[in-house]
């Protein structure tokens, strides 16, 4: 399949968008924006083109690279990890492969997997994250392992679910544990570190559980330096990617930050893990939190997904059914909704629409604006633990049971 390459300006900086790849988590921008792509407005089972059961338990998103989609599961009690590519065509499984046996695996939150952590695909070379347990790096064509890393300690204390981001030739990871808190780069063509920098946060406390989080970071461009920016427990840090000295610190408290990151009308969006965020200026340097905070909020605040920004607009559906909308420059919430149910899935932005994807399997279809407008509310699955990928004009869903491929 031909691959349609496009270079894009997003949220200030630049991306490049595969019209037929979505290569990590939340996409090829990392925003949840498929704009382009021509979805139904109501998702069930009238436009399911095919769907695949997917063995134990994951709630890794699925990531697509022209005709594979590549996703991982686990044993619920961890004892086995494996690997899974399906064909985007047909909805076949071509790989299915076991990378990890454990005799012990450490304990788990039930709400959580042991197959969270999202892939990274680029044209011949999947990356797999199954937190201190393995972080491999597998050839697209056979799943064979080309390098694998299983040195890399931390103690997750409820599971892993950072996903790796590739930049630059390097795969940059967040090891927030109950133990041990820092972020590594690898050569992404031999695994090997190229950096790793000790988390310097003052958590207030010698309570590991109180440090531990799931955070995916991102890379972006502020006055011509890019900055990655990783939250934490507590804090987050903006660091220098090439060589992983910090450039500034915001401190925000709370635990459990799994959201990623949004930049966007000159602001960082962050979430804490407990149900509260703040919006940092990120031209700062050293601790910036009594300097470049430009608002905090508690109201309507998703504690595990991650957030939208549409058209000048900040969208996210939080862990107690509701979905709001507010103005990114202040805070100030514009309206909200009691969608019901909860959610912990990623909302995307496609063809003019929000879609938001609840855990017992609803999904919302409105359109943004100052004003709520739904579209559509329909029923698929099990219930959504994973984002979604978009490709062209398809939409990949992952239940808790079953990889779906919709198509208008």
């Amino acid at each position: 399949m031909r691959t349609v390459v496009a270079v894009l300006i997003v949220a200030g900086f630049t991306v490049t968008s595969f019209a037929s790849n979505w290569p990590e988590f939340r996409g090829p921008s990392g925003d949840g924006h498929a704009a382009d792509a021509k979805l139904p407005v109501a998702i069930d089972e009238s436009v399911v083109k095919w769907k695949t059961p997917i063995h134990g338990k994951g709630w890794s998103s699925p990531v697509v690279w022209d005709d594979q989609i590549w996703l991982t599961t686990a044993t619920e009690d961890g004892t086995r990890m494996s690997v899974i590519c399906v064909d985007r065509n047909s909805g076949k499984i071509l790989h299915d492969k076991v990378l990890l046996e454990n005799e012990s695996p450490a304990f788990c939150h039930p709400m959580n997997s042991y197959a969270t952590p999202t892939p990274v695909i680029e044209a011949g070379r999947v990356y797999i994250h199954f937190g201190s347990y393995l972080t491999a790096c597998l050839d697209t064509s056979n799943a064979d392992v080309i390098w694998k890393r299983e040195d890399l300690e931390c103690d997750h204390h409820r599971g892993p679910a950072s996903s790796p981001i590739l930049h630059d030739g390097k795969l940059f990871i967040a090891y927030d544990g109950y133990d041990v808190q820092y972020v590594v780069a690898l050569d992404k063509e031999t695994g090997e570190t190229i950096w790793k920098t000790k988390r310097e946060i003052d958590y207030g406390t010698n309570d590991g559980d109180r440090m531990k989080a799931y955070c995916t970071g991102q890379v972006i461009t502020v006055n011509g330096q890019e900055q990655l920016v990783y939250p934490s427990a507590v804090a987050t840090i903006s660091y220098d990617p090439s060589n992983g000295q910090p450039l500034w610190t915001a401190y925000h408290e709370g635990m459990n930050a799994s959201a990623r990151p949004l930049y966007g009308e000159g602001l960082v969006f962050i979430t804490n893990g407990m149900g509260s965020m703040i919006a940092v200026s990120p031209d700062g340097k050293g601790d910036v939190t009594g300097t470049h905070i430009a608002w905090s909020a508690t109201k309507s605040v998703a504690k595990k997904s991650s957030q939208l920004l549409v058209d000048g607009l900040l969208y996210m559906n939080s862990d107690d059914g509701v979905i709001s909308a507010r103005d990114p420059k202040t805070g100030d919430v514009l309206w909200q909704e009691r969608a019901g149910g909860s959610f912990a899935a990623s909302p995307i932005y496609a063809d003019g629409r929000i879609y938001a994807f609840s855990t017992e399997g609803d999904i919302l279809t409105f359109k943004p604006g100052e004003t709520y407008q739904e579209l559509a509310k329909t029923t698929l699955g099990d219930g959504f633990m994973a984002s979604p990928a978009v490709v062209g004009n398809q939409l990949i869903l992952r239940s808790k049971s079953v990889l779906y491929l919709i198509e208008q």
